[in-house]
């Protein structure tokens, strides 16, 4: 998974005048936060609202309604797994349940040493595939307790 930059109040302020005059500019900015940072801090908010001339509640909103974006920041690799609706008829509960015991870890967590977060992920379009997931943005398909345990075995490296 690529490095982040550490976070920065003047980084964070060149991310919205880059994208302050764009319709609708809260959502890109917010998506750029978190690409350059990793998660989109709580100190990004009232830079945000204030630029956007929004109030900190509205742009709270927009970063606590979307599951995309984390509060926190994610580990080294990020397993994404589906929980739409294909994936959950095809046994996506079962594997999810699975990949936290071999993790160690629930659903929405990092792990303690920062290697792997685990996150939920609503359709990657792979309904053929179902169960379907993406490691550090690579889609994986057909998913099965052999294909989680290489997952695992991903993050260890």
């Amino acid at each position: 998974m690529a490095g982040y930059e550490p976070w920065s109040e003047i980084r964070a302020q060149e991310i919205i005048t880059a994208h302050r005059h764009m319709d609708g500019a809260t959502m890109p900015i917010l998506h750029a936060v978190q690409e350059a940072f990793g998660f989109v801090p709580d100190l990004v908010v009232p830079l945000i609202a204030e630029n956007l001339n929004l109030s900190r509640a509205e742009v709270h909103g927009v970063v606590t309604f979307y599951h995309d974006f984390r509060r926190e920041p994610a580990g080294r690799h990020v397993i994404k797994l589906c929980a739409a609706e294909a994936c959950q008829s095809m046994g996506a509960d079962k594997l999810t349940r699975y990949a936290e015991e071999r993790l160690g870890i629930e659903m929405g967590e990092t792990s303690a040493d920062g290697r792997v977060t685990l996150e939920p992920i609503y359709c990657l379009g792979l309904c053929a595939c179902a169960p379907s997931a993406m490691i550090d943005g690579r889609l994986v398909g057909r998913l099965d307790e052999e294909t989680i345990d290489e997952l695992v075995a991903e993050t260890n490296r």
